[in-house]
């Protein structure tokens, strides 16, 4: 496989995405969620005093597709050229992880503009423009002549990935929808892809492979790519957010208050889930521990499944989950995030506060 092609990063790019698949639409009514009708009734007030958003929970199985701002490289090699083997990406001090988003005065975002600025400049010298650790630095290089005509840096780079992944809520005064928990990280490096572009599309659930300890299962789906349901503009630690244009994903219910830190407490709670083809089942789990805020990240809950049919069909929490809201006493406590490797009844979660934060802050 020849280098700045796109062949090995899809591959891995489906294989981390796939982790990240749960669950289609699902209506809910306040009563359903165990709320009394009076306090159903409060709900939307209290939550407006409370200064908390009003959403419906989703959990929806959606086709997320991200473009790149500039191109990471995930990996240096060597090249053939009439010299012999070099690796003029790795001479000139390039290195795994870092974006390149100029050449020359050139801005490339893919791997094609890539390949078109290489072969333009015909081995002459160039200047390089990346972002490294947030702060830009600045490289000199010549593509290397190779015996079948092109010009090669020597790198392996990606511009692009997709898969399948959770929405965890939609805001209907705005139309802003979270997804997923936390970000879309490059298989190979472990950052953080940055966006430049992307969209979501409809997805569904087709099988699960069941968790172990020591082997976490995954829930599989495909998507459809005939058209675009909504603009994805974030990505970021705490979860993916965009604005959701064809609301036709959207369950008919009303919506919920999220919950606040303060109203988040150690005791029962449902997760929303579709395990077996588009169906979507409330099950039982328990929220075990609240973090103290800011002492582990976007990880502020600890969630164990004790629901039986859960349990038997997936093992309890399964790649795949990411995203699946998190209900409690009638509002939207936040959503599946990790789960534990050895422990696959139990895993973490991010709290909606934290999602809807995160979301403002990146506008």
């Amino acid at each position: 496989m020849r280098e700045e092609e796109q062949g090995r990063p899809w591959t891995g790019a489906l294989l981390l995405l796939r982790s990240l698949v749960l669950v289609a639409a699902v209506a809910m009514t306040l009563l359903g969620l165990g709320v009394r009708p009076a306090a159903a009734e409060a709900l939307p007030a209290m939550a407006a005093a409370e200064g908390a958003h009003m959403v419906i929970p989703m959990g929806r199985a959606v086709g997320i597709k991200l473009f790149s701002d500039g191109v990471l490289v995930v990996g240096l090699s060597d090249v053939t050229g009439q010299a012999g083997e070099c690796s003029p990406a790795r001479s000139c001090g390039l290195r795994q992880g870092d974006i390149i988003t100029h050449i020359n005065n050139t801005q490339v975002d893919t791997i094609e503009e890539v390949r078109a600025v290489l072969q333009k400049l015909e081995g002459d010298q160039m200047s390089i423009r990346a972002i490294r650790d947030e702060e830009q630095v600045q490289f000199t290089a010549q593509a290397t002549a190779c015996t079948d005509g092109t010009y090669r840096l020597g790198a392996w780079i990606r511009d692009s990935m997709a898969g399948i992944g959770t929405m965890t809520f939609y805001e209907p005064s705005t139309g802003l929808f979270g997804a997923l928990g936390h970000g879309i990280n490059d298989v190979d490096t472990a950052l953080l892809m940055p966006l430049e572009s992307g969209a979501i599309l409809s997805a569904s659930v087709s099988d699960v492979k069941k968790g172990a300890a020591g082997d976490p299962g995954e829930l599989h789906g495909t998507f459809q790519t005939d058209r675009d349901l909504g603009e994805l503009w974030a990505n970021t630690p705490g979860g993916i957010f965009g604005t959701l244009e064809d609301t036709s994903l959207v369950p008919t219910g009303e919506a919920i208050p999220t919950a606040l830190r303060s109203q988040v407490k150690v005791g029962p709670a449902t997760i929303l889930s579709n395990i077996d083809g588009d169906e979507v089942k409330s099950y039982d789990v328990e929220i075990v521990r609240v973090f103290p805020e800011g002492s582990h990240d976007t990880r502020d809950l600890m969630v164990k499944v004790t629901d039986p049919e859960l349990l038997e069909a997936t093992g309890g929490i399964v790649q795949g989950m990411s995203g699946s809201p998190i209900l409690q006493d009638g509002r939207l406590v936040g959503a599946v995030t990790h789960v534990l490797v050895n422990d696959p009844t139990q895993g973490y979660g991010i709290l909606a506060e934290t999602m809807l934060n995160t979301a403002q802050s990146s506008v």
